[in-house]
């Protein structure tokens, strides 16, 4: 666009000179405006184009800040002994890092997370944590979009397993160096006991009653000896729990059937409150199962004829709480923290194991035993063991 242009002309006649006039006077002036809004637009387009460039450059260090991100993340991951899985909205896998490939195998990007897992993990006692061959595997999961699709870390714990059941096991030992004195007392007793009803099986001028009666007084002395140490080396090597797949429900009415005769012999009726009947748990059918007699059996010795017990049963929060309440005279406060001391007991006829070995079968399932009580007023013992769906089992995360 060139400058202003001025054009001039002959003076015409009348009011015809004059229009034309006019009309090269607004003709000047659009020129004139058109050449400052080309001056003005040239202006803005120089200076859009400078912010375009900067825009362009800081676009460009953006990208490479990055890409340089992403490389030192890929160098990290590579790096990086746990395992990691990327997954898309669907479950399926996009993405793994060695650690991963070294664990589940090479052939994983395109499959399904479910079918890789239900193939090579096994489910554990406690939650996230899984077993993959001899090794042992936390698994924890975090969102990573809004589509759906998730980050799974796997860490092998294997060491930090094998260390934990180790301290376990030198703790069950220290502890029972420690109580070898009250051990000896335990066994010192009954086997006391049973020599004197023996010794007088030698009489000869007994009378076959008598001599039948001290030979039932040392059987029951013997067989007593037989359970403390039976209860000893139990205590002492803890219980292997199994994979035992096994309804709430029916391991009550086991141990409520068990306890049915002794229940009737001293009068004590047994109130079964069960609020989780469809509950299923993963463990050991005979240690649990032992646990839960132990309870009652305690509750029974403190019940007077025509008392109670209760057993309850409830689910919530991913546990199941087995509840054994009684009407005895209760714990006062100072012993509570001592009855699941091993050989405490405040009965002639305990060996004070009863509720330690119930206490690691407890632990040993990832739960806990714990009492309420007040004098006066019962007690009540709760088994707490933790509860794995069924969907979890088979597909972690």
């Amino acid at each position: 666009m060139s400058a202003s242009l001025t054009v001039s002309a002959a003076p015409l006649p009348d009011a015809k000179a004059v229009e034309l006039q006019r009309a090269f006077d607004l003709f000047n002036q659009v020129s004139a405006e058109l050449t400052q809004a080309y001056a003005a637009l040239q202006q803005k387009v120089a200076s859009l184009t400078e912010e375009l460039a900067l825009a362009n450059g800081e676009l460009r260090r953006q990208y490479e800040e990055k890409q340089a991100l992403s490389e030192r993340l890929g160098l990290l991951l590579d790096a990086l002994p746990a395992g990691v899985v990327v997954l898309d909205g669907s479950g399926r896998i996009t993405d793994v890092n060695p650690a991963a490939r070294q664990m589940l195998g090479e052939a994983l990007v395109g499959m399904h997370w479910g079918d890789v897992a239900r193939a090579r993990l096994e489910p554990t006692l406690t939650l996230g944590e899984w077993q993959l061959g001899s090794r042992r595997l936390s698994l924890a999961e975090s969102p990573l979009d809004s589509a759906g699709g998730k980050l799974l870390l796997l860490h092998d714990i294997s060491q930090a397993h094998e260390m934990k059941t180790e301290l376990e096991r030198n703790q069950r030992l220290a502890a029972m160096g420690e109580m070898a004195a009250s051990l000896a007392h335990q066994l010192r007793t009954p086997l006391a006991t049973a020599l004197l009803y023996a010794g007088n099986l030698a009489q000869p001028e007994l009378s076959e009653a008598a001599r039948q009666r001290f030979a039932d007084k040392a059987v029951r002395q013997l067989r007593r000896l037989e359970r403390l140490i039976q209860d000893v080396l139990l205590f002492a090597k803890g219980e292997r729990i199994g994979r035992d797949v096994m309804s709430v429900a029916e391991l009550l009415a086991e141990a409520a059937q068990t306890l049915e005769p002794l229940l009737k012999e001293h009068g004590v009726r047994l109130e079964l409150d069960d609020r989780c009947p469809e509950a299923r748990i993963v463990g050991g059918r005979k240690p649990l199962f032992g646990a839960l007699v132990a309870l009652l059996e305690n509750a029974l010795q403190v019940s007077e004829p025509g008392g109670r017990i209760r057993l309850s049963a409830w689910a919530g929060d991913g546990e199941i709480r087995v509840a054994v309440a009684d009407e005895g005279p209760g714990i006062p406060e100072e012993m509570q923290s001592r009855i699941f001391e091993p050989f405490f007991t405040t009965r002639s006829q305990g060996t004070g194991l009863g509720l330690p070995i119930a206490l690691g079968v407890a632990r040993a399932h990832g739960g806990g035993l714990t009492v309420r009580s007040a004098p006066g007023q019962g007690a009540e013992f709760v088994l707490t063991l933790p509860v794995q769906s069924h969907s979890e089992e088979e597909n972690p995360a």
